[in-house]
């Protein structure tokens, strides 16, 4: 069976760092037709549109879609990217690699984000002047789907438990039906969960991360948490994602497009092949996806590492040394 992988680079090192998971993709000589899509900050300045008709319908015809970073315009592609592919589900890992110098060497996180609704729901308006208002979207359907993802995520992944992020203690009316939902949902499962104040989760975080396993967020609190987390094991550019639908998904890394070190050859192109890797796992191909991730931690413990992890190799080099392994 033939698998079609959209491939979208988008702005800044996207243009770098994509190519590199795309050679990594081939080089598992996999049955993938790979059809790449234009999307970004310069196709707006060229055409006055982001994120074109013929590249949202490339996304929702494959069966995953590879997209590597936007920069002024992500409001205007990130997010109806994730909406094409019916993505409901935002998956973050975040740990640590033993040969790096990480902050706390004994995360081992997953954060589990919604993806459609919250502050993210683009309701916004202006209602006077100097008068903005945001509208928080929360509903018991999302909430529900996203935690039961979040449960069956950590059985099938043999974690231990779950945390459930909120902040009801003030947004009573709409973290709290999340969070009500969520311990519904919680209550189902045979497996250990408790809740935390997003708040005090942020502390907890940085101080005990090896206390946490999968962690169930809010879309902001999500976003942020994992950001957060991100610094205790070396940055962003170790940070692969999905953003998982119900039939298709778009794999993405968490760091943005970089232009203050775009077309220079020395972005970090790990966070973009664990993303590729998690793509491999998405269609099934999970020995080949272990294979990936552990060409990127010899090559993470042995060098050659861009300037991001104290070295002073390309993003070519990297690539190709992750490829010898594989």
């Amino acid at each position: 069976m033939t698998h079609e992988i959209a491939v979208i680079p988008g702005d800044g090192i996207g243009q770098e760092v994509t190519p590199a998971a795309v050679a990594v993709l081939e080089a598992l000589d996999l049955n993938f037709d790979f059809v790449e899509g234009e999307a970004g900050d310069a196709l707006k300045e060229e055409t006055g549109e982001a994120l074109p008709q013929e590249t949202r319908d490339l996304a929702a015809a494959a069966d995953a879609t590879l997209f590597g970073a936007a920069g002024e315009t992500a409001a205007d592609v990130v997010l109806p990217l994730r909406d094409v592919v019916g993505s409901f589900a935002n998956v973050r890992p975040v740990r640590s690699y033993p040969a790096l110098d990480a902050v706390q060497p004994d995360t081992d996180i997953v954060f589990i984000r919604e993806n459609t609704e919250g502050v993210y729901s683009g309701i916004e308006a202006a209602v006077d002047d100097g008068v903005r208002t945001l509208t928080r979207v929360v509903t018991e359907d999302a909430s529900r789907e996203i935690v039961e993802f979040g449960f069956t995520y950590a059985k099938r992944n043999d974690f231990d438990d779950v945390t459930i992020a909120h902040k009801a203690n003030v947004m009573q009316e709409t973290d709290g039906l999340f969070l009500e939902t969520a311990q519904e949902v919680g209550d189902s499962f045979d497996i250990d969960y408790d809740t935390a104040l997003m708040d005090a989760l942020a502390m907890h975080l940085v101080m005990t991360p090896e206390d946490y396993g999968v962690v169930v967020c809010p879309n902001l609190a999500g976003d942020m948490l994992s950001d957060l987390a991100a610094g205790l094991v070396g940055g962003l550019g170790l940070l692969p994602s999905a953003n998982v639908g119900e039939e298709n998904a778009l794999f993405e890394p968490v760091h943005g497009s970089a232009p203050d070190i775009a077309g220079e050859d020395v972005a970090n192109p790990s966070a973009m092949i664990l993303s590729a890797a998690m793509l491999l796992d998405h269609l099934d191909y999970g020995d080949e996806a272990a294979a990936v991730r552990e060409a990127v931690e010899g090559v993470l413990t042995d060098g050659p590492r861009t300037p991001d992890l104290g070295g002073d190799a390309s993003t070519d080099a990297v690539t190709e040394a992750v490829l010898d392994r594989l």
